[in-house]
């Protein structure tokens, strides 16, 4: 499986709820939407509201780049560019075994 971790700054804070309500949308359709694409979580930072990381799971390198280039990644960004700053690649990597210790 291929996992990233990012983080996402918001400049200026105001765009709070768009930038929720934009990447929530973006991991419902490409979960639903987009075959080995299993995971998309928005997670807010504890102590700074205007940061925030998106937990993405996909079944291999292949479903992420299908991901990348497709339609509501393009989609999100388009819009969030105007108020986000990043993302900041935290992790990116492949599971190694079967995922237990």
């Amino acid at each position: 499986m291929a996992r990233c971790f990012q983080s996402v700054g918001l400049t200026p804070a105001e765009h709070r709820d768009d930038f929720v309500r934009a990447a929530r949308k973006t991991g419902r359709e490409s979960v639903a939407n987009e075959p080995g694409s299993y995971r998309f979580e928005v997670i807010a930072d504890e102590t700074d509201p205007d940061l925030f990381y998106l937990n993405e799971v996909y079944a291999d390198l292949d479903a992420f780049n299908t991901h990348a280039d497709g339609p509501y990644f393009s989609a999100f960004f388009a819009e969030a560019s105007a108020y986000a700053e990043g993302p900041k690649w935290l992790m990116r990597g492949t599971l190694v075994g079967d995922g237990v210790a």
